[in-house]
């Protein structure tokens, strides 16, 4: 008789939860560039997109995990050429959320990136640099937006600050500052 209450307790607390999980899209600007070992280093404008899952933890907290492709790198001119690094990265933040009732919100947390492509850009040239790079980069993400609830649509800016070095001889670290559109589906209104 426990063993059938905890069951039936277990699958309504279960079916709140689902009520209350939100998923949804997002998609934006990234501007993009690398501090360390790296000379004349410009902002380089590129994009981000993917989804994200919001479980609530309280009233007006959650947890936020995402999977974004993120386009990261830098760009500078040598020579009076002009260079681009392009690093197209698979990141996925685990994200601690604040809720404002208002619709205004803020993010932080760790996020790990996956290295999926590298190319180097001089003029007409391209060349893959993924073996100049490591296949993993960790960061720190803190953003900030706001949702309006009415139609689940909202807006958000990030600023990724890279923890670790991507550069296999040397020292780099991403900086990213996205600013994007989200739109939220799912749970309880």
């Amino acid at each position: 008789m426990k063993k059938l209450v905890l069951l039936i307790l277990t699958g309504a607390l279960l079916s709140t939860m689902q009520a209350q999980i939100k998923f949804g899209v997002k998609a934006g600007l990234n501007l993009a560039n690398l501090t360390g070992d790296v000379t004349g280093a410009k902002i380089k404008t590129d994009f981000h997109a993917g989804g994200l899952v919001e479980i609530p933890v309280g009233k007006i907290f959650a947890v936020q995990p995402e999977v974004l492709y993120s386009g990261q790198g830098a760009k500078s001119t040598e020579n009076g050429e002009d260079f681009k690094l392009n690093l197209g990265y698979l990141n996925v933040p685990v994200l601690f959320k604040y809720i404002n009732p208002s619709g205004f919100f803020a993010v932080t947390g760790p996020q790990v990136g996956f290295l999926l492509n590298a190319q180097a850009k001089a003029g007409s040239d391209h060349q893959d640099v993924k073996s100049a790079f490591k296949s993993t980069d960790f960061s720190w993400a803190f953003g900030a937006g706001y949702l309006i609830s009415s139609v689940n649509v909202g807006i958000e800016a990030r600023f990724n600050q890279g923890l670790s070095n991507i550069a296999v001889n040397g020292s780099t670290k991403n900086q990213v500052i996205q600013i994007g559109v989200i739109y939220m589906f799912g749970g309880a209104k």
